[in-house]
């Protein structure tokens, strides 16, 4: 209960939120403001000569009014909705031939200029929310126009030698100048005051970040192997995870403690502060790497791993990763070195071009680890067309290209377009691995909630959905790394913001969020309802189990129904213009549905009149079975044979049912009995009587009856009428009697007798021995007959069998 009242707090909390968010008052926008900020912006468009940053700075102020003009096209939308009531309550105008009253006439054209004033505000903030919206995609144009010609630009190629010298001698100086910039710190060092405030604090620091860098990620590491001996399951594999983010953790805490112990005593310059900014995300960088390697590529041979390849490519996968981290890590140093020193395009191309090969290489060995891994999976999968092969294929052949690419252009001089390839590459490639990594962990850590095995989370549907949308979360990253600004992610969200229109009614995210709250209350409500009327209320009533179950499911489907109305009344979604459309469509929905719509109808007069229900034995279309669910559409009947049935609902109407056990358990077994000519037929009647009973299941009232009832062709037939108690049991008691029966019959010496025939022969004499001519083998000595067919040889066999 306490969960349920939580939750429903949630959701109201949700609910006045957005209520109270669409509620507030709208001021207009001051327009001639507006209108500065828009003329600069197209003078400076049409100039071109803008930096990046000056575009960037205008672009922001730019979504500044266009969100503030979005929600002015609002205003006074109580008072709009208000007058349009007004006027639909007047009706449609009249037609040129037709004319209405003078005082209707006065209100319509009175109403009329009402809205026309309302509407005006908001005509206007629409025009100005396009004109700022128009700006904003050329600045965006622009932006990557410059970057496309950025890196496509061809600068000098690295492999010239000359270049080498001016990179080592520029890169000589950078130390130089941070070195001399680190002398003059220590030569600042002393005095009591110093001692006293600052060196005892920076000791601190750099003792815990020795500790943190040398022994703490080693630490986890232990941690990490004790808990996966000693644990198991999936508690095991959630704890193993979250432990094992010590190892990047750990070591980054050690880093920025290091940089705060050497920032507080002042040791370096301007150049050296700006390197030790860039340390702690250098060793994030390094240490992230090594922790995905080692769950992508684990070494515990039990671990759930997302790549199948053997022991010693796991050994290499993990070795690449760290190395690709390292390479990402230097990466940055080398690009701040640069910024530092502001070295042309020659000297940051030689610096980089070391880097970018080694990527090559290790972009190489992995797309061979990529298609070993698909190689396994095909040959251990039943299925040679696997998709997940194909996509590891494609991932490791695509990372081999990369691998060669990148490299080449990179000689050729295009360095730019190299670096842009590979380093984003790496970054694809970490973000795929670290979502392969959580994809299991999603699935352990439902199984641990739900104290659930392995198997079940597996077919479970909530961590399919999740890991989908973490996938779906991992799409503007993925859009992020290959270049994409964070104006473009902010303004796809800014247009799925602004919504879309509706007729005249605008939907946003809101109005889906509102719908959906108000909708899941409705829903919960009508869960709650439903089960108190089943549990509490119905079961005190002298209703049967079949309309219990009616009123229950005619509840459920009102209470949808109102939710499904009251959703869509609170986000103020207009539906009216599509009134029209809904109804042409009706006319082709009912013919192409009418079979639907015809067990849709019976199913609601089978919950109300109840001629079956659920636990009932019945026999429909030569089908018996016990019917086991009654929906809206369909009817589920289990056989005898434990195959399950479904029977649309339109045959139990226009079809003849038999209900076995509609009302009451009670049932009639027929027993049909032969017996000789020669028996005494009173004898045999009063045995039949004392078998039936004698049987336990066999009602007393009404009394059994045996009849002799026909001269049969080849015994004297008796019928014996039994009234059973369950039904259910007709066929156990049939054969319990049958047995009963036969056994009281063989005492009695009473005969159940065999078909008879009398066979006439036309030709007699046929049948004795001829006479064998001179000169004929004697008949055994005679050549053996073939076998007769093998119709011939049953007819004689059954021949053989009768009584002749």
């Amino acid at each position: 209960m306490a969960r349920l009242t939580s939750l429903f707090g949630a959701l109201a909390l949700v609910l006045a939120l957005a209520l109270s968010a669409a509620a507030q008052p709208v001021r207009p926008p001051d327009y001639s403001q507006f209108d500065t900020v828009a003329s600069n912006a197209e003078q400076m468009l049409q100039r071109g000569q803008a930096t990046n940053d000056a575009l960037t700075q205008l672009r922001d102020r730019l979504v500044s009014w266009r969100d503030e003009l979005l929600t002015a096209q609002s205003i006074n939308q109580t008072r709009v909705d208000s007058v349009r009531n007004q006027l639909n309550a007047l009706g449609p105008p009249p037609g040129e031939d037709e004319t209405e009253p003078e005082a209707t006439a006065e209100q319509r054209e009175t109403l009329n200029e009402q809205l026309e004033t309302l509407l005006a505000p908001r005509r206007r903030a629409e025009a100005a929310y396009s004109r700022a919206d128009s700006l904003i995609g050329e600045i965006d144009a622009l932006l990557r126009a410059r970057q496309a010609e950025q890196l496509m630009e061809l600068g000098p190629s690295p492999l010239n030698p000359v270049l080498w010298v001016d990179a080592v001698g520029a890169t000589a100086e950078t130390g130089r100048s941070i070195a001399k910039e680190s002398i003059a710190g220590w030569e600042q060092l002393g005095g009591d005051e110093f001692a006293r405030r600052d060196l005892p604090i920076a000791l601190v620091y750099f003792v815990i970040s020795l500790f943190l860098l040398v022994r703490g990620r080693y630490r986890t590491e232990q941690l990490t192997d004790y808990l996966w001996r000693r644990i198991s399951g999936q508690s095991r594999d959630v704890l193993w995870f979250v432990i094992s983010l010590g190892q990047i953790l750990l070591p980054y805490a050690g880093i920025q403690l290091l940089v705060a112990a050497i920032q507080r005593l002042s040791l370096v310059g301007q150049q050296g502060n700006a390197l030790l900014g860039t340390l702690p995300e250098i060793v994030l960088t390094v240490f992230a790497a090594r922790w995905l390697g080692s769950h992508v590529f684990p070494r515990e041979p039990d671990a759930d791993t997302p790549l199948n390849a053997p022991g010693t490519m796991q050994y290499q996968g993990r070795v690449l990763s760290a190395g690709l981290g390292v390479i990402l890590g230097l990466n940055l140093l080398v690009t701040e070195i640069g910024d530092l020193s502001a070295f042309a395009a020659g000297e940051e191309a030689v610096l980089s071009l070391p880097l970018i090969l080694v990527s090559g290489l290790v972009f190489q060995r992995l797309g061979q680890i990529l298609l070993t891994d698909a190689a396994y999976r095909r040959s251990e999968e039943e299925d040679s067309i696997s998709v997940r092969a194909q996509v590891t294929a494609l991932l490791g052949r695509v990372v081999q290209v990369v691998g060669v690419f990148a490299p080449l252009m990179a000689a050729i001089g295009y360095i730019n377009l190299a670096q842009y390839i590979i380093y984003p590459s790496m970054l694809s490639l970490a973000l795929i691995g670290f979502l392969a990594v959580l994809s299991p962990l999603v699935r352990d850590t439902y199984a641990l909630i739900r104290r659930a095995s392995t198997e079940e989370a597996d077919q479970a549907l909530i961590p399919v959905l999740l890991n989908l949308a973490l996938t779906l979360a991992a799409i503007p990253v993925f859009a992020l790394i290959w270049g994409a600004r964070k104006t473009d992610i902010l303004e796809v969200w800014a247009q799925f913001r602004s919504g879309f229109s509706i007729g005249d009614t605008r939907v946003s995210p809101t109005d889906f969020l509102v719908f959906f709250v108000v909708f899941a209350i409705g829903l919960i409500m009508t869960r709650l309802l439903q089960g108190t009327m089943r549990s509490t209320v119905l079961p005190r009533t002298k209703m049967d189990a079949g309309g219990r179950n009616a009123i229950v499911s005619g509840l459920g489907y009102i209470g949808i129904f109102l939710a499904v109305v009251l959703a869509v009344t609170s986000a103020g979604i207009d539906l009216s213009s599509l009134a029209i459309v809904a109804g042409a469509l009706s006319v082709g929905i009912g013919f192409g549905l009418q079979t639907i719509v015809s067990n849709f109808v019976s199913g609601i007069i089978l919950l109300i009149e109840r001629p079956i229900s659920e636990g009932d034995w019945i026999e429909v279309g030569g089908r018996m079975g016990i019917v086991k669910d009654i929906s809206v559409r369909s009817t589920r009947i289990e056989t005898f044979d434990r195959t399950d049935v479904i029977v649309p609902n339109a045959d139990f109407v226009s079809g003849t049912v038999t209900n076995w056990t509609r009302g009451n358990l009670v049932g009639r077994v027929t027993l049909k009995i032969g017996v000789a000519y020669n028996s005494d037929t009173r004898h045999v009647e009063r045995i039949l009587m004392e078998v039936c009973e004698a049987h336990p299941l066999v009602a007393i009232d009404p009394p059994p009856a045996a009849y002799f009832l026909n001269y049969g062709e080849h015994a004297l037939e008796f019928t014996c009428y039994c009234m059973l108690r369950d039904v259910n049991y007709i066929l156990v008691v049939q054969s319990e009697l049958n047995h009963q029966i036969r056994e009281r019959f063989r005492e009695e010496g009473i005969e159940i007798p065999l078909p008879q025939r009398d066979v006439w022969l036309r030709n007699p004499e046929t049948l004795q021995q001829p006479k064998v001519p001179d000169g004929a083998p004697e008949p055994d000595e005679r050549p053996e007959r073939p076998q007769p067919a093998t119709r011939d040889a049953e007819a004689i066999d059954h021949a053989q069998g009768e009584d002749v």
